[in-house]
């Protein structure tokens, strides 16, 4: 049996992106759009993405290595101010068990180059199966795929 435990925690991550603050919005709120960043490591293998992007809706995704095991992310939107803020709840599983459940906020701030983005996360992590570091680091890698997206899309604009 796994002994129980919780580790709670809370990150912030800022970024900047040469975009305005409504395409970097559009980036997080338009399915197709958000569904090419959005993603895990090249080799990873990835369900479909589904998002209802709208106070109430969801979000789902999942993915893992081959040969598993698969994480499953899924999310419900609670607060959205279109252009300017996201608040979503989260859990991640690993298989069949949760390993943590999140609140999550995104702040969309107009900066002289084009966007500040501000993301924070508090965390219950559960029963040591993932830790605050190896979220933030792939959150941290989610905001650079966000950003060599924005980047190709400011770029065919």
């Amino acid at each position: 049996m796994t002994e129980r435990s919780v580790t709670h925690a809370t990150f912030v991550i800022e970024r900047n992106y040469d975009a305005a603050p409504a395409q970097v919005f559009a980036a997080w709120a338009d399915p197709k759009a958000k569904a090419r960043w959005f993603v895990g490591p090249d080799e990873w293998e990835s369900s479909d993405h589904e998002l209802d992007f709208r106070v109430g809706g969801r979000e789902r995704v999942s993915g893992g290595p081959p040969g598993g095991p698969v994480h499953h992310y899924d999310a419900r939107y609670q607060d959205i101010v279109p252009g300017e803020r996201i608040v979503s709840t989260y859990d991640m599983h690993m298989d069949d068990k949760r390993i943590s459940v999140s609140l999550a906020t995104v702040e969309f701030k107009t900066a002289a180059a084009g966007t500040r983005l501000v993301y924070t996360e508090q965390g219950a992590f559960l029963d040591g199966f993932d830790m605050p570091a190896q979220r933030k680091q792939g959150t941290e890698d989610l905001l650079d795929a966000l950003g060599a997206y924005l980047q190709g899309e400011v770029g065919n604009g």
